[in-house]
């Protein structure tokens, strides 16, 4: 197992000349240099997914390397169905999320008797033209930690209420929910924001 501490160290090899699949084989052998070389690939862009969970960049890049080794422990389960990105992707959220928990930010319970209406509502997220990037990121920082989680899964990440509900470990009613009230929030922060009176 590659130490993550030592991944600065130069390299022997020449990294992009090896192809991700083989890479992946190399890592499925415990080849460090091979794990060095996809941690490198990929540590940038799961930073960025680590971030849009955790505040705190230290936790952040905390969380990012504990899903690093643990996708290095289950590389066998990678069947490459899906690019190696968007495995690792998963691995990372879910250990975010994870650390929310142990925070004990939990998620509230919903009256499911509740539901009906708000499950009926239409789930597109159309924003204007003039709404930037930028500021959905902004307006999704502000969401309460609740709809938080949820509106990243759908919105950010393209997970289906099914999945929402197995990752938080809610019903997919309360998946629907959380999104509606989110997208409200997030609406209003969004006005907020965009007429500058979001701080």
């Amino acid at each position: 197992m590659v130490k993550l501490s030592s991944i600065n160290r130069p390299l022997n090899i020449a990294i992009t000349t090896v192809s991700n699949s083989l890479l992946v084989e190399q890592c499925r052998a415990q080849n460090p240099r091979a794990q060095t070389a996809l941690y490198r690939q990929y540590c940038d862009g799961m930073f960025v997914v680590a971030c849009r969970y955790l505040k705190d960049t230290a936790e952040a890049e905390d969380a990012m390397q504990v899903a690093f080794i643990k996708a290095f422990k289950k590389i066998e389960q990678f069947k490459g169905d899906v690019s190696f990105g968007a495995w690792l992707k998963r691995i990372v959220i879910n250990t975010c999320l994870d650390a929310l928990k142990k925070k004990k930010i939990h998620f509230e319970e919903i009256n499911e008797q509740t539901l009906s209406v708000e499950q009926q509502e239409d789930e597109s997220w159309s924003v204007d033209n003039h709404i930037t990037k930028q500021l959905i990121d902004q307006a999704i920082a502000k969401l309460s930690p609740s709809y938080k989680s949820v509106v990243q899964l759908f919105l950010l990440e393209g997970y289906d209420h099914q999945e929402i509900a197995q990752v938080l470990n809610i019903t997919q009613n309360a998946s629907r929910t959380k999104l509606h009230r989110g997208k409200i929030q997030l609406q209003q922060h969004l006005k907020q924001l965009h007429h500058g009176k979001g701080y």
